[in-house]
């Protein structure tokens, strides 16, 4: 049978073994005829060998202990990458707020930009001399409140004992005392450079997050599977909610705290204070467990030391508004946010504080709240269908 074109019909390929004894080889003919056969090769190797599981053991171990090294010595800087994207996500409801009226998502993150600008500028400009100048005053006033506690039965009979006084006066009219001054006032400015060092990089990083916050997502979840990358863009998005819910919950209930706190310190008469003590209160609330309780117990001390009838009034005022906003307030603005049970709110805020201190506590319940998400949705369902 003949070939198109005219060409013969091919010879049959000989067997390999035929074929490696008769063809000669490309030294003896000059040319090159193909990779030259270097033997069959072997099995692959045993994983289950000593030498291969102890080899790719300590390799892993090292390397481990190389990342848990690199990730310590940058763990600062990991914490404001964290701050930040959780304020980001605090602000993404309001920007999906004037998404839903219509607005572009580039107009509306430029808006909220704006706002928070403004609010920064207005608080700057017009609450901290307030603050300032009252800070000044509680200063100025705590030497007198001192001489008060001075004539304390129980300080004057420390006094007698230990001879405290005589101490105090030695410590603060020696040479050391001058030189520990001067080390903590330059330890405190560098503590406030580095704190406003700080905010500043979690202002910047948290505007970038915000405006990306939506593509940040879209690359994450590109990284599961096709098959379920459905389902983890719907648990992405929905920690993405309770994150953002918990951080606009935790401020809302700051601010009723503050302005509560502010009304009733004007009514009972500590106005010189008010607005200073009113932004430690608001400040301190956001601290899950025990902030609220500090801030009572600043003001309770600050009032105490002006009158004691004011310092009754506060331990009544802050015992009631604490069961208002732990009763009413709270789980009213949480309730669509997280779904965290009591006892695991305590124990995430504990392990919080005890790993990464102020921020690991507020950090705390939003993670333990997507945890509990991912158990439920994840691991329950999965035994349900067992």
């Amino acid at each position: 049978m003949g070939y198109p074109g005219g060409m013969a019909e091919p010879a049959p390929v000989p067997a390999d073994d035929e074929s490696r004894s008769s063809s000669p080889s490309s030294t003896e003919t000059g040319t090159v005829a193909g990779p030259a056969y270097l033997g069959e090769p072997g099995p692959p190797l045993d994983h289950r060998a000593p030498f291969f599981v102890g080899f790719v053991g300590a390799v892993g171990a090292l390397l481990a202990f190389w990342v848990a090294t690199n990730i310590q010595a940058i763990g600062s800087t990991l914490m404001l990458i964290v701050v930040s994207l959780f304020l980001a996500a605090g602000l993404n409801p309001a920007v999906s707020f004037f998404e839903r009226r219509g607005l572009r998502r580039s107009y509306a993150v430029t808006l909220v930009i704006l706002c928070v600008l403004a609010a920064l500028a207005l608080f700057l400009f017009a609450i901290v001399p307030v603050i300032t100048s009252q800070v000044a005053s509680i200063t100025t006033q705590a030497p007198g409140w001192l001489d008060q506690l001075q004539h304390n039965s129980t300080v004057e009979e420390l006094d007698r004992e230990y001879d405290v006084i005589d101490k105090i006066r030695d410590y603060v009219t020696g040479g050391s005392f001058v030189t520990t001054l001067f080390g903590g006032a330059l330890d405190i400015g560098l503590a406030v450079l580095g704190a406003l060092f700080n905010g500043f990089i979690v202002l910047v990083l948290t505007l970038y997050f915000l405006s990306s916050l939506e593509a940040t997502k879209g690359a994450l979840y590109r990284l599961a599977p096709a098959s379920r990358r459905d389902r983890v863009t719907r648990l992405g998005n929905r920690i993405f909610e309770s994150v953002g819910g918990y951080v606009s919950g935790a401020f809302v209930v700051a601010m009723c705290a503050g302005l509560s706190s502010l009304v009733f310190l004007m009514v009972i008469g500590l106005g010189e204070y008010a607005v200073a003590l009113a932004f430690v209160v608001a400040l301190l609330d956001v601290i899950p467990m025990i902030g609220a309780t500090i801030g009572a117990v600043v003001v309770t001390a600050i009032a105490f030391a002006e009158d004691p009838t004011l310092g009754l009034a506060c331990i009544v005022f802050y015992l009631l508004y604490q069961q208002l906003e732990n009763y009413v307030i709270y789980p009213r603005v949480m309730s669509s946010a997280v779904d965290v049970p009591g006892a695991v709110t305590v124990i995430a805020a504990l392990v919080g504080a005890a790993l990464l201190g102020v921020v690991g506590a507020l950090l705390a319940i939003p993670t333990a709240a997507a945890v509990l998400m991912l158990t439920r949705e994840v691991f329950v369902r999965r035994q349900d269908q067992r």
